[in-house]
């Protein structure tokens, strides 16, 4: 299997994003997927499927979010929600233009988990130029993990006095809300690289990529697939799929996984979801093929 090599990518405000980058064997590659991690993990917590996503022909382009995984500079901090959306512009538009100075026809999938759904959704709306397909895997977009009405009070004081770089918990402590396997509970326990806290800045840009989500899906035309997990005690599937149903676009697929907790990457058998999701990608370039 594929080992990625890590790699830097310099953002427009120069924050020195660091990701992981799996690229094929053969040339050219079948697509090439940029992938966005959930609030809490980073590009390490998937890097088996990235590996036979590989070797299935795929590159892939996983940078931690600026804050998160490799990326120790200010931790958990954002600015605002501009600038994580421009920081996954920045990397795609990359990305096309190496296409488009290559032999690499293949298409440009942005593929996200959980919380970093919301940040693809809106960069999907923004920029539909820029991709070819959307892949969103047990989405936070609706989610049953909510801040509380004193927490919001507090966010909202916060905000008034200007402590933006206040550190708040996120409220996802246990491990046993992301997987049911006793393995992967104790790797998330003692895995040094995943975010327990964000500032207030952060969730001021995540109540704001709240309000855009809501009606970005109407606007994006690209095939899409939603892959969720039936036991899920994070995501909100009754309202996951009722979202779903707003994009307008017939190339839609949705997938649900009726015995996974959250993180399908830590599921018995998660051989057969990343065969499930290649299957996909595999139709999307056939039907790029005949249109």
């Amino acid at each position: 299997m594929t080992d990625p090599l890590i790699q830097e990518f310099v953002a427009s405000d120069n924050y020195r994003l660091q990701g992981r980058v799996w690229s094929p064997s053969a040339e050219p590659p079948n697509g090439t997927l940029v992938v966005l991690h959930g609030i809490q993990s980073h590009s390490g917590w998937y890097e088996y499927s990235c590996r036979k996503l590989c070797d299935a022909g795929y590159q892939i382009c996983f940078f931690d979010r600026r804050g998160s995984g490799l990326n120790s500079s200010d931790r958990g901090y954002a600015s605002h929600w501009q600038r994580l959306v421009n920081d996954v512009i920045q990397l795609l538009t990359k990305r096309r233009s190496q296409q488009k100075h290559s032999n690499h026809k293949g298409p440009l999938i942005l593929q996200a988990m959980s919380w970093g759904a919301k940040l693809a959704v809106v960069v999907a709306a923004l920029r539909p130029d820029l991709i070819d397909g959307l892949a969103l895997l047990y989405p936070g977009i609706k989610t049953l993990v909510k801040p509380t009405v004193f927490q919001n009070i507090q966010l909202k004081l916060a905000q008034q006095i200007r402590i933006n770089r206040k550190k708040i918990e996120i409220p996802l402590k246990e491990p046993a809300l992301f997987t049911g396997e006793e393995y992967y509970q104790n790797f998330i326990k003692n895995d040094p690289l995943a975010l327990h806290q964000v500032t207030v800045s952060f969730l001021l840009a995540n109540r704001e990529l709240d309000r855009i989500t809501e009606q970005a899906a109407e606007g994006i035309k690209c095939p899409v697939l939603f892959m969720l997990s039936g036991q899920d005690q994070i995501v909100d599937n009754s309202a996951t799929e009722a979202y779903f149903e707003k994009f307008p676009t017939r190339q839609k697929k949705l997938v649900q996984y009726p015995n996974a907790r959250h993180t399908l990457e830590f599921e018995p058998n998660r051989d057969q979801i990343v065969a499930d999701y290649v299957d996909w990608l595999t139709d999307l370039i056939s039907s790029q093929k005949i249109s």
